[in-house]
């Protein structure tokens, strides 16, 4: 099939948005940035310090001032605004996405779905959650006011597997809230970020939503910020533990999601074709970069059961469509960057001289038309159990595991023991076992007969343990994290 154009072909060297403005800013250095699926140079990107830090989070601190007072009629006029942008041009976003990512265009666009669906839960979320409580004669003529109010300039940084969609995970609350926003995006995909706030650059009004870039090394700096609130961020378990100590020492406020090794549980009166498909896509699907991904797959059942699906699962991945994003017939596309092919690859090494028994392999495939890209294959493995880094540890690429046990309270142990509470899902016709499952499994996503357990923007995205830190979860959950309620207790003479 033709390849899809995308907006431009070259996006030279980024700026930030602060205050309204396009600003070169003060970077200590700069990043390449690429086309993954071609391996191609097609912009740069600043990498800021602390001076950009402190400018952004001012122009958010003063126009916090007066967004914070500005009635709510007129917040939600700017969120329908913010929706009718992203509705307009949702295909070109899509497509920069897939540039930028190299994730196969059909889930660009259903990233830019899962965007808007955020802007209408924000839009519903202002008139109906956001409100206070009210409470007559608490004692003789006194009566007493619950309200909610923004507390100021919240940061947001995020990954470079969805450069939109998590983004609006926060942005649209936040700002429908009355609070102010500083968006650190991820160095390696700021392209479609970037490309949204050009598009949105006179939606709202100035200082209200600003996007850095920043070299890594000045996060810390920017979440402990005096004038920042609090921060959401998603990333790896890693740093949001960093980060959340460094928020709870500051006296912010911080939600982080983290790591995920899901796992999927095939029980034996699964519907064999469609759980093959749905796992074919749960696990390659953006080639494995997401938390929701499929990890590990156990199989629960006798060895001819085994074998079926197996082979049933390894033929399907063979026939995989890999290539270029743009391509509308492509299934799965390359892997971001090449050092995290080689991340991939490396991971796949050591579960081998582990022990483990590559069914099939993908670290040497090529794409014919695109011999620069940054390809990987299905791979699958078997061979390997719980205790195994391949297993416990997040791959965040296009491997799967292949792991048998002897009935579902085996599995539901491993999974409670692992060390990330992600996700998980579980394919059977029985309405006991999957009851039990939901019941017992310690996560916080739970998909039957769903590969991908993603929640839809008017439910919390969950996690668990070092898989989500905070006491509230991205989407909808985080209108107490963005607000606080202030009691006031009348009394009149």
């Amino acid at each position: 099939m033709p390849v899809l154009e995308v907006p431009r072909g070259f996006w030279g060297r980024l700026r930030s948005f602060v205050g309204g403005r396009w600003i070169d800013g003060h970077p200590l250095g700069f990043g390449q940035l690429f086309d993954p699926g071609l391996g191609e140079v097609i912009g740069e990107v600043p990498l800021g310090g602390k001076e950009d830090v402190d400018e952004a989070v001012e122009a958010a601190y003063e126009a916090f001032k007066t967004w914070s007072r500005t009635p709510v009629p007129d917040r939600l006029q700017y969120l329908f605004r913010i929706k009718w942008v992203l509705e307009e041009h949702r295909e070109d976003i899509a497509r920069v996405n897939t540039q930028n990512h190299g994730k196969p265009i059909s889930d660009s666009r259903g990233d830019l779905r899962r965007t808007i669906e955020n802007v209408e839960a924000a839009i519903s979320a202002l008139l109906t959650l956001s409100k206070g409580e009210y409470q007559r004669e608490i004692a003789k003529d006194i009566d007493e006011i619950m309200m909610r109010e923004p507390l100021g300039v919240f940061s947001i940084i995020t990954p470079y597997n969805f450069p939109v969609m998590i983004p609006f995970w926060f942005i649209p609350y936040a700002i429908a809230l009355g609070d102010t926003v500083v968006v650190k995006v991820s160095p390696v995909t700021p392209i479609p970020m970037t490309y949204v706030m050009e598009l949105m650059a006179d939606v709202l009004p100035p200082g209200v939503l600003n996007l850095v870039h920043l070299d890594n090394s000045v996060v810390d700096y920017l979440v402990t910020h005096r004038l920042v609130e609090g921060t959401a961020f998603v990333g790896t378990s890693t740093i949001a533990l960093r980060l959340y100590e460094a928020s709870a020492r500051a006296g912010k406020r911080f939600l982080g999601g983290g790591s995920a090794a899901n796992y999927a549980v095939v029980m034996p009166d699964a519907n064999l074709e469609r759980t093959v498909e749905t796992l074919i896509h749960s696990k390659y699907g953006n080639a494995g970069q997401r938390c929701l991904a499929i990890q590990n797959i156990v199989v629960v059942g006798d060895d001819n059961f085994y074998n079926k699906f197996k082979k049933a699962f390894v033929e399907r991945a063979r026939v995989l469509r890999v290539g270029y994003g743009l391509d509308e017939s492509v299934e799965m596309g390359p892997m971001t960057t090449e050092q995290y092919r080689q991340n991939v690859i490396r991971k796949v090494e050591n579960a081998v001289n582990a022990g483990a028994r590559v069914v099939l392999d993908g670290r040497d495939y090529k794409v014919q038309d695109y011999p620069r890209g940054f390809y990987l294959g299905p791979t699958i493995l078997e061979g390997v159990g719980p205790d195994m880094d391949i297993v416990r540890e997040e791959v965040f690429g296009p491997v799967a595991n292949l792991i048998r046990a002897g009935n579902l309270d085996e599995v539901i142990d491993w999974i409670n023991r692992g060390k990330y509470h992600h996700s998980a899902a579980i394919f059977t016709q029985s309405g006991a076992w999957a009851r039990y499952f939901v019941n017992n499994v310690n996560v916080g996503n739970v998909g039957v007969n769903i590969g991908i357990a993603a929640p839809v923007g008017w439910f919390p995205f969950g996690g668990r343990g070092i898989s989500g830190l905070g006491s509230h979860h991205p989407q909808m959950d985080v209108i107490d994290f963005l607000t606080d309620r202030k009691t006031t207790i009348i009394r009149w003479f």
